[in-house]
């Protein structure tokens, strides 16, 4: 993490290519195609222009090439998790990263052009398993309750990185979130009632 006024100074562990965004911020706002660095020049033009556009600390990882998988997650103590969500780049331009930026996410004109489009994502029934398994255990290890999404990666080698979990993830209807519910025999209207009644349902944990 590089907060504002601190120097910028790459830690030795942290090896190219990387991948730079706000801290706070969701949305994909200040994530673009120049998000991806690959030099510690590059590294500090970025993080400088976090802190100065978005106004915000930078937060900087490994960049990991591979599948873009979501997965949509309810529940309190019992979780079920929702059918596996791809992110598809279709017609990208050569060279480009395949990664959610703004213009990904918000430009309809944009993913029209570039063939981007979510839709359940075809994987064996092992692997489907697998991702669900850990998602679960994000949810868990971070203490979520009710809803959320958890983002990952599926690189060639078949390993499984979470890039973040999303506790506020978009649920209006037609979305991604929905859509993956509906798949699993859910309608929308029963997703909300679901997700209501999670909320009545929970307890803060007593303090002892």
């Amino acid at each position: 993490m590089f907060r504002i006024g601190r120097p910028i100074r790459r830690p030795k562990r942290l090896t190219f290519p990387l991948m730079v965004k706000s801290l706070t911020q969701e949305a994909s706002i200040g994530i673009s195609q120049a998000s991806v660095v690959d030099s510690d020049e590059k590294l500090r033009e970025r993080v400088a222009f976090i802190h100065d556009s978005i106004g915000t600390a930078a937060i900087v990882e490994q960049y990991i090439e591979g599948r873009e998988l979501y997965v949509g997650i309810l529940g309190n103590q019992a979780l079920q998790a929702l059918p596996v969500w791809e992110l598809f780049f279709k017609n990208m331009p050569e060279g480009a990263k395949r990664i959610a930026t703004d213009r990904v996410k918000w430009n309809s004109k944009y993913q029209e052009r570039h063939g981007i489009k979510t839709v359940g994502a075809e994987l064996e029934p092992a692997e489907v398993e697998r991702i669900h398994n850990l998602c679960k255990r994000a949810y868990r290890a971070l203490g979520l309750t009710g809803y959320a999404r958890i983002d990952l990666r599926l690189d060639d080698a078949g390993r499984m990185w979470v890039l973040e979990a999303n506790p506020n993830p978009q649920i209006a209807k037609g979305e991604d979130f929905a859509a993956s519910a509906e798949k699993a025999g859910m309608t929308y209207e029963a997703l909300m009632q679901r997700i209501i009644n999670l909320g009545l349902r929970w307890q803060p944990e007593s303090v002892a």
